[in-house]
């Protein structure tokens, strides 16, 4: 299936009936084309619910971006917490993750105590729009953005009505200590 001279149609037939850490293996070679690496990773998402636990550990160890931006969906925790350590894991599949309103506190909590995760603007910023993110460290990431943006991050937030009172107090308070200095 990973031959050049292989033709696609071929090629496609064969990859449906590759084994789940072939089908991995086939995904990450750099020769396949890029369709068919596409089309290779799609097949392993479609098949995660019927992989084990031990199985899903594994690739989301060594798997593709698109597959190991599946597994940070999983309920089991050692799944996404292998899966956020891939490095082919992207900011972007993170923060799609985080904007998900399935995703679980525990999840959550993670990527804010995250060393890699944590310091990135764009997942602080869905941090702030989830309903799971803890009060204090909503406040730290809250204080690192831009009063304007800040506003519009808290109108289109899902955290607790309490929590965004707290951010909005905090963020006038920034306002009048900035205009009296």
């Amino acid at each position: 299936a990973s031959h050049a001279r292989t033709p696609r149609r071929i090629a496609l037939r064969l990859i449906r009936e590759l084994y789940t850490f072939d089908l991995t293996q086939f995904s990450l070679m750099p020769a396949v084309p890029a369709d068919l690496k596409r089309t290779a990773d799609e097949l392993l998402v479609a098949r995660l619910a019927s992989v084990s636990l031990g199985e899903r550990i594994a690739l989301a160890r060594r798997c593709s971006a698109l597959v190991a931006a599946a597994l940070l969906l999983d309920k089991e925790s050692r799944v996404w917490q292998t899966a956020l350590q891939n490095a082919r894991v992207t900011e972007a599949a993170v923060v799609k993750a985080l904007q998900r309103p399935d995703a679980s506190p525990a999840f959550v909590e993670t990527i804010c105590h995250h060393t890699k995760w944590s310091l990135r603007p764009e997942v602080r910023m869905a941090l702030l729009r989830n309903a799971h993110t803890p009060l204090a460290r909503a406040l730290e990431f809250a204080r690192r953005i831009p009063p304007p943006m800040l506003r519009d991050i808290l109108h289109a937030s899902r955290l607790p009505e309490k929590t965004k009172m707290y951010l909005r107090k905090d963020l006038e308070s920034r306002g009048r200590w900035k205009a009296s200095r």
